[in-house]
C-alpha cells in the first residue's frame, strides 16, 4: 500500500493556489550502508563490507560517467542522466546567452525503466491518505503507462528548488514525478 499525505499549494503566482496535491508519505531513506546491510541479509553471498565496497564504487562510476555527458542505464531500475536548469525566460538571443545569468544548475535525472516500469508503475495501486485528520480513505488506481519503447513513464528529477521537503535526508520528497505537484508552480515539468 501506498501511503500519501496532502500537501497545499500555498504559492501565490500559481494558477493552482488553494489546490491540494498528494504527496508520499516517506517514512525513512535508506541509506547506501543500510542497502547494503539488506543485500547481505538477502543472501547474496556477499558480506555487508563488501557490498558496501561495490556499491561505493558503483555510485562514484556513475556520477563520473554523468559529469563526461553519458547516461547510465540500470536494467530495471533507471537511467541516470543530467539536466540543466535553466533561468525562466531564457536569453533573447544565443549572443545575450550568460552561463551566469541563464542558468540556475546542474540537476540528476532518473527515469523508471525495465522492470521497474511493468511491475510497479503500471500495477493496481492500492493508496490510503494518511494526512493528519484525513477520513480513514483506501482507494485503487492504475498508473499510466509507459511510452512506446518501454522506459521513461514516471520521470523523475530530483534537486529542483522548488521541490518539498528536500533537506539533508537525500531529499525525501524531492523531484517532480512525470508533471503534476513537483514543482512550485504545480503546472508541469521544467524547461530543460
Amino acid at each position: 500500500m501506498i501511503s500519501f499525505v496532502l500537501k497545499q499549494n500555498k504559492n501565490p503566482q500559481s494558477v493552482s493556489k488553494g489546490n491540494w496535491f498528494a504527496y508520499p508519505d516517506i517514512k525513512e531513506t535508506v541509506t547506501l550502508n543500510k542497502l547494503a546491510e539488506l543485500m547481505c541479509i538477502h543472501n547474496t553471498g556477499f558480506s555487508k563490507g563488501a557490498v558496501n565496497g561495490l556499491l561505493t564504487d558503483m555510485v562514484s562510476c556513475i556520477k563520473e560517467q554523468l559529469l563526461e555527458g553519458k547516461n547510465v542505464k540500470i536494467a530495471d531500475l533507471a537511467i541516470f542522466s543530467l539536466g540543466i536548469k535553466n533561468t525562466k525566460g531564457g536569453a533573447k538571443s544565443e549572443k545575450e546567452f550568460s552561463v551566469v545569468k541563464h542558468i540556475q544548475g546542474v540537476k540528476l535525472r532518473a527515469r523508471a525503466t525495465g522492470d521497474l516500469i511493468t511491475k510497479s508503475l503500471n500495477l493496481n495501486a492500492t493508496l490510503k491518505n494518511v494526512t493528519p485528520g484525513a477520513k480513514d480513505e483506501t482507494s485503487s488506481t492504475t498508473s499510466p503507462q509507459p511510452s512506446p519503447n518501454g522506459e521513461g513513464a514516471g520521470q523523475t528529477e530530483g534537486g529542483d528548488s522548488g521541490n518539498q521537503n528536500s533537506g539533508e535526508n537525500g531529499g525525501q520528497n524531492s523531484g517532480n514525478t512525470g508533471g503534476n505537484g513537483g514543482n512550485t508552480d504545480y503546472s508541469g515539468g521544467n524547461m530543460d
